[in-house]
């Protein structure tokens, strides 16, 4: 349990740091650099599975029709949602970017409750309770429908619910997520590349060398949080999602210069509130010693 909350908030910690690396890849079309996201993740993962000899094993649990049925719609929210965030931040919506993870717990939570049954205790809905408050307010601010955040949202967290279902483990699930839309982003990138629209290898050497480790920045972190996933709760997952939009609106709006004014402030802060009550709440939980149920026969 300890070690799926870590490997969560690590995972949702580099997610917030997200921006930075986008931005330097702001002249290059959203799609080229989810192609080569999905491309260079399925390559190194493929590696991975090879130098650590399991590839026989990845075959037999994975290669079935069930699974792969499984894992492609997983991909392709996951897609989804990529395409979405990449265009988001370099078209100057970090802070709506941010918006859609705040919404996302909430709805991880929901997820949780109505289809895994899972319980949360009296006091927890009280935290839950306050942050959709503060979302609410949030989406009112804008002032118009924010789907940006609404897209991200609704993939993101249809494809945690799926990866709670899902049978793999981290690294051969997000292998097959991945190898499931390989083979059309790599089509993609091949024709544009020999139209001459292509990115890779045509621009700095930076830029070429973003690209290919677009696959690191974005494996490293979907396996912490495939592995968190299965390890607690979904609604203690969408609870800790609040971690990356946190950053990703710091990001925004100190880095990037993204409007912020007294409304916005007061929206986070009903969040931050929800939070603070969440983890003190939880903290006190377990410090209070539970009493064994007596077995029958006993006393």
């Amino acid at each position: 349990m300890k070690k799926g909350i870590l490997n969560g908030i690590a995972a949702y910690a580099l997610w917030g740091f997200f921006p930075i690396y986008w931005k330097f890849l702001h002249q290059v079309p959203a799609l080229q650099v989810i192609g080569h996201r999905i491309s260079w993740s399925f390559i190194l993962l493929i590696i991975i599975i090879f130098l650590t000899r399991q590839w026989k094993d990845f075959r037999s649990a994975a290669l079935t029709p069930k699974i792969i049925g499984i894992y492609a719609i997983a991909s392709v929210l996951l897609t989804i949602n990529w395409l979405v965030y990449v265009w988001g931040v370099n078209a100057g919506f970090i802070v709506e970017t941010s918006l859609g993870y705040f919404i996302n717990p909430l709805l991880s939570v929901l997820l949780g409750v109505i289809f895994l049954r899972e319980r949360l205790r009296p006091a927890q809905w009280i935290p839950v309770g306050i942050a959709a408050v503060g979302v609410i307010y949030l989406t009112v601010v804008y002032g118009r429908l924010p789907w940006i955040a609404l897209s991200l949202a609704f993939s993101f967290g249809f494809y945690g619910f799926v990866k709670k279902l899902a049978p793999l483990g981290s690294l051969y699930g997000l292998t097959l997520e991945t190898g499931i839309v390989f083979p059309i982003a790599l089509i993609y990138l091949f024709i544009v590349q020999f139209n001459g629209t292509g990115a890779f290898l045509h621009e700095s050497s930076l830029t070429t060398t973003l690209l290919i480790g677009a696959g690191a920045v974005t494996t490293i972190p979907l396996l912490m949080f495939a592995s968190a996933a299965k390890q607690i709760p979904l609604s203690v997952v969408g609870l800790l999602q609040y971690i990356a939009p946190t950053i990703q609106f710091l990001i925004g709006v100190f880095l990037y210069k993204e409007p912020f004014d007294q409304s916005h402030f007061i929206g986070f802060g009903i969040v931050w509130v929800a939070l603070i009550i969440f983890w003190v709440e939880n903290y006190l939980s377990h410090r209070v010693p539970v009493e064994p149920i007596p077995e029958m026969g006993e006393g």
